[in-house]
């Protein structure tokens, strides 16, 4: 979804212009955050406001469109010069809004310019011309006193998304996806730049003076020009060279996410910094400070980042984040003016600066300030009466028929607020009271069925119930995800890929949970999907968020290798410590007959002293083996045979 457009006045951020959803035009008063206009396009529904610009100090005012009108005295021309607030509001059909924020009224239109969208309008500073762009591929320069195009030319190949006017006024810059450098007297390209790999967002000059003093100014040569891109998270720095071969950029700051709104203070000096105060979708804030002095190969981290959150209620005790819309320098260059909540009823607060921190949340209690403004006296909304026996069928999820109940008079009228002694209701009573069918919730393995899930999930999207959608979105089960993602309606696919996308960038042990989602998402539903115009910025971050998980896949399979060679390397080297000390000593040594003489005398003699000994151990076991068997033949009476039998048995 892409930003609504929004800008500051600059007559010190007096009031903030911020066009909202509803298609209506809301300035507010900056100092405390006050409605001061309300303007509703006649075609609002079918035109909305796609970019907004204010109207320079030294701006003269266009004609009425009422005609000419009386002759003014001096003294209040010069009120006029000093109250004079002209805002050109863009809009989608190629037709530009000039609303005057003293009147309070639409003083001139401005057609015949654009065939398309207009993506963007700037201000010169010394004449009352207003240049602008549009997906037609032109540029017009319109004459606002005479509300007619003054010069029409062709500015890209495809769509202009950006411009930008020089500081003296003699140069503009164009960008689509490349950027060019126009001169105004002549309307031809001065110089090309690469730019970025999709449409440029923003365009703005970053100093007023070159950084080299020694040589002569033309007004151009020198300077650096800040450019920031849809779906990038560098903001790249161009320096405007002399001769025209330098065509990339010379520094880049990096951020968080896509940038949505940016600001910067401009180096007037050579030694002087230069401040910038990019804004992202995921409501970050991010504070730069560098002086420019040429080429500088990585890019640039914030000195600062600025996050606003919630204290967190007494029942739930975790905070949760405020995005921020915008934000701008003051005059002092010290401080800076936050815009955050919401486009409807914006809190606008002023905070001085103190990069010494690398991170900073405030907490603010945004429910408290905002019932604090609201008058309770000024409410339009009354409650219908309705009959008891009128059955009122309220559009959206099947199921949810529920007759509207009259309000109770008198006594009868039923707190909110819970006893100390009472409980609070089951999902069954709930359930039962939502007009869903609680047999079929239940199963008997205790799990609810799919068809019960799409209710659950749908109905959790809506309410942005956390326990619900945790219940329903930490299924496991391959065949319950399927049928669940096949039975829920039409309308919520886009919210659900929202809610997935946000729990994708959370805790990465829910990753493999929510990849089969989006594996059932996108093949049950991208005939829808492919049927959306605006997909591309619907799915943006979670191609990035892809994208960028994908390429670390490479390096993280890479440090698995080797971070596992290392383990079984001191898993093995410990298994080998814990193994028991071998004895090494042989328990048999043969050696082989040698074929030197005196080896072999030695070896003879030891033989013969062998052989002999050996002798002399037979003869004793047989003397002994004698005397044994004599011994029992007399204790078994064989002692009386005679002396030829002993004989022959020896």
């Amino acid at each position: 979804m892409a930003a609504p457009p929004c800008a500051f006045s600059p007559r010190g951020c007096r009031l903030f212009a911020v066009s909202g959803p509803d298609g209506r035009l809301r300035v507010w008063d900056t100092a405390g955050s006050r409605l001061q206009h309300e303007y509703v396009p006649s075609a609002h529904l079918s035109a909305a406001c796609t970019c907004l610009a204010w109207a320079p100090a030294g701006a003269r005012q266009p004609p009425s469109k009422d005609g000419p009108q009386r002759k003014k005295r001096k003294s209040e021309v010069g009120e006029v010069d000093k109250q004079l607030d002209i805002l050109a509001i863009g809009t989608a059909v190629g037709s530009i809004l000039l609303y005057s924020t003293v009147k309070g009224e639409l003083q001139s239109k401005l057609d015949g310019g654009h065939d398309s969208r207009v993506n963007c309008v700037r201000w010169h500073q010394d004449n009352c011309c207003l240049y602008s762009c549009s997906d037609d591929k032109h540029i017009v320069e319109w004459n606002t006193q005479t509300c007619k195009v003054k010069c029409k030319w062709k500015g890209d190949t495809s769509s202009v998304t950006c411009l930008c006017i020089s500081p003296d006024g003699k140069m503009l810059l164009s960008a689509g996806r490349t950027i060019k450098l126009w001169d105004l007297e002549t309307k031809e390209v001065y110089r090309h730049f690469t730019g970025h790999a999709t449409s440029v967002s923003s365009l703005m000059f970053t100093t007023v003076k070159p950084v080299n003093e020694s040589k002569p100014f033309d007004g151009i040569t020198g300077l650096y020009f800040l450019s920031g891109a849809i779906h990038d998270r560098l903001l790249s720095v161009w320096q405007i060279r002399s001769d025209r071969k330098e065509k990339n950029a010379v520094m880049s700051f990096t951020v968080t996410d896509e940038p949505t709104f940016v600001d910067l203070t401009v180096s007037e000096v050579k030694e002087e910094p230069v401040k910038l105060a990019v804004v992202c979708r995921d409501g970050q804030l991010h504070l730069f400070e560098h002086i420019l002095n040429g080429y500088c190969k990585k890019p640039l981290t914030s000195n600062c980042t600025i996050q606003i959150a919630t204290p967190g209620n007494d029942g739930d005790s975790t905070p949760k984040p405020v995005p921020i819309l915008a934000a701008a320098f003051c005059t002092d260059k010290q401080s800076l003016l936050l815009v955050y909540g919401n486009t409807l009823q914006p809190i606008i607060e002023k905070v001085s600066l103190n990069t010494s921190e690398s991170h900073i949340c405030l907490v603010r209690d945004i429910q408290k300030v905002l019932s604090l403004k609201t008058d309770a006296a000024l409410t339009k909304v009354k409650t219908p009466v309705v009959n008891l026996d009128t059955k009122v069928l309220v559009p959206g999820i099947p199921g949810h028929s529920t007759a509207v109940k009259t309000p109770a008079s008198g006594k009868e009228k039923k707190k909110n607020k819970r006893k100390p002694g009472e409980t609070e209701e089951s999902i069954e009573e709930r359930l039962g009271a939502l007009d869903i069918d609680v047999s079929k919730v239940k199963t008997p393995g205790g799990l609810p069925q799919t068809d019960s899930f799409a209710v659950l999930l749908v109905q959790g999207l809506e309410s942005n119930d956390a326990e619900i959608l945790n219940k329903v979105l930490n299924t496991r089960k391959e065949n319950i995800v399927k049928n669940t993602v096949a039975r829920m309606p039409i309308h919520a696919v886009i919210p659900l890929l929202h809610e997935l996308t946000k729990r994708l960038q959370g805790n990465p042990y829910s990753a493999s949970v929510m990849v089969r989602w989006l594996k059932s998402v996108f093949t049950l539903h991208a005939s829808y999907l492919s049927t959306l115009p605006d997909l591309i910025p619907q799915l943006g971050m979670l191609y990035q968020l892809m994208e960028s998980r994908v390429k670390t896949l490479q390096k993280l399979s890479r440090l698995h290798g080797r971070l596992f060679i290392l383990v079984t390397q001191v898993a093995a080297s410990q298994t080998v410590q814990d193994v028991p000390e071998v004895n090494q000593t042989a328990k048999l040594v043969y050696e082989d007959d040698s074929s030197e003489e005196e080896g072999s005398d030695d070896e003879m003699i030891a033989d013969k002293d062998s052989d002999e000994n050996w002798d002399e151990d037979e003869e004793k076991e047989e003397q002994s083996d004698e005397q044994d068997m004599t011994v029992e033949k007399e204790i078994n009476g064989d002692s009386d045979l005679e002396p030829e039998n002993e004989s022959e048995e020896e």
